[in-house]
């Protein structure tokens, strides 16, 4: 559903995807994302999923974040929006969608189109005799 881009830190480069909500973000073995840099506290940010609003970042009690160089307590996510927490940057993206499988209503569409094939050539014989 949504993903975190590591930007700094000791998991730099690797990209956490979320699909449960709330997800909490900190030092913690209990957090979803757990981080080790310098100034993440056991739980530091909660992401929450409202679904007529969006995504939405929450700090712990007096834990300090900032998103796009702006401090905030609590703030609606954009695609793209950069994390910073204690020594640690991350980027907030949307996930990729994967695509439904369609095998099923293809085969389907192609019996249907068959049938209806075999339907018009028995009517055609069927007046031609």
């Amino acid at each position: 559903m949504i993903a975190f881009s590591i930007l700094t830190g000791k998991k730099a480069g690797l990209s956490w995807a979320i699909h449960r909500f709330p997800a909490r973000i900190g030092r913690s073995p209990t957090a979803d994302l757990q981080f080790e840099e310098e100034g993440v506290w056991d739980q530091h940010l909660q992401v929450d999923f409202k679904p007529r609003d969006g995504f939405y970042l929450t700090t712990q009690p007096n834990a300090l974040a900032s998103v796009n160089g702006q401090p905030v307590a609590q703030t609606r996510l954009r695609n793209g929006d950069d994390v910073q927490i204690g020594a640690l940057r991350m980027q907030f993206w949307l996930s990729p969608t994967r695509q439904a499988g369609l095998r099923f209503r293809e085969w389907f569409a192609w019996a249907a189109i068959a049938a209806l094939c075999l339907a018009q050539i028995a009517l055609i014989y069927w007046l031609a005799a």
